[in-house]
């Protein structure tokens, strides 16, 4: 896992930077306490991160309760009738979109490793369960 963070740093941090500017994450918060459809564009970042995640280590499963929470946070289409149940329908979106940048930020925090840290921290851990690796 290690080696392929460090192969592709420069695109993780890229990555990284896109989902912290403007229009990923501060942008989406707003939209969702504003009240807007524009949440919805937040599933595109999230896609791109989770893309990006699945394509560091390909042969390996992604972690279950991940997908689940990216299934459920994703492939949303907005209708008028959200606006009724909005929490129901938007919280699931900045969920999914929060676990895919806390994992790109792991990737990017552990990426100049060489080798696996002793003790394990929880943030290298978590991608550890990412990938079925622990």
């Amino acid at each position: 896992m290690l080696s392929r963070l460090a192969e592709r740093k420069t695109e993780l941090d890229a990555l990284w930077a896109e989902l912290n500017g403007h229009w990923g994450y501060e942008d989406g918060f707003y939209r969702f306490y504003h009240g807007s459809f524009k949440v919805y564009h937040v599933q595109s970042s999230t896609e791109k991160a989770v893309a990006l995640l699945r394509s560091l280590l390909p042969e390996r499963e992604m972690n279950e309760t991940f997908t689940t929470i990216i299934r459920e946070g994703t492939g949303k289409a907005f209708d008028l009738t959200h606006n009724r149940e909005w929490l129901k329908h938007t919280r699931p979106i900045l969920e999914a979109f929060a676990h895919a940048r806390f994992m790109v930020e792991m990737c990017v925090h552990y990426a100049h490793l060489e080798s696996p840290p002793q003790p394990l921290p929880s943030g290298y851990a978590a991608l550890l369960y990412l990938y079925n690796l622990r």
